[in-house]
């Protein structure tokens, strides 16, 4: 597979970078290795594998979704706060 200087330049914008000519050449011929290097994977021969989509047994837990009673009102949580302001905890700006 032939990487061209126009997809360099795009993955180049894509990751934000800038890149000098030198650079470039050089991103160019290391991802042309890193492709052939994967490339061999093409030659493996796994008609007989059975494919893997999950190494373990693993399988969702689900619970359900209940409100359930609460030992704090939300007066004595909002006095646990240093300020609050409309029953909100106010809290110093970010930016």
């Amino acid at each position: 597979m032939e990487i061209t200087d126009k997809e360099i330049s795009h993955l180049a914008s894509l990751s934000n970078f800038s890149l000098a000519a030198d650079e470039k050449n050089a991103l160019k011929t290391d991802l042309k290795n890193i492709l052939k290097y994967i490339s061999k994977l093409d030659e493996l021969d796994v008609s007989n594998v059975e494919p893997t989509f999950q190494v373990f047994e693993m399988e969702n837990v689900w619970r359900p979704d209940e409100i359930t009673p609460q030992d704090a009102s939300c007066e004595a949580l909002l006095a646990l706060t240093k300020e609050s302001l409309d029953h909100q905890v106010k809290v110093p700006k970010v930016l």
